[in-house]
C-alpha cells in the first residue's frame, strides 16, 4: 500500500495499491467525500501511468491544486520506487 500527505487540499492524505501497473483501491483522507468516492471507483484497476497523466494540472477554485492533481503526484511518486 502506499500513502501520500496531500499538500494544498482538503483531503490530507490518499492510499492506494498498484498491482501490475493498475490502480487499486484508492482512498482519500477527509476531503469532499462523494466526490472522492467516485474518484477512487471510477480509477479502480485502471492504468497509472494513464490515469496520472490525466488527472496532472487539474485545479481546484482558486487554489494550485486539486484532490485529482494530488493523486496524479501520489501515483508519480510510487511509480518511481
Amino acid at each position: 500500500m502506499y500513502s501520500y500527505k496531500t499538500k494544498g487540499t482538503c483531503s490530507s492524505e490518499i492510499t492506494f495499491d498498484l498491482e501490475d501497473g493498475k490502480l487499486k483501491n484508492v482512498r482519500f483522507k477527509n476531503g469532499c467525500n462523494g466526490n472522492l468516492q467516485g474518484i477512487g471507483r471510477l480509477t479502480e484497476n485502471m492504468d497509472a501511468e494513464t490515469i496520472m497523466n490525466q488527472l496532472s494540472g487539474i485545479r481546484c477554485a482558486d487554489k494550485e491544486t486539486s484532490c485529482p492533481d494530488q493523486l496524479s503526484k501520489a501515483i508519480k511518486q510510487a511509480l518511481k520506487k
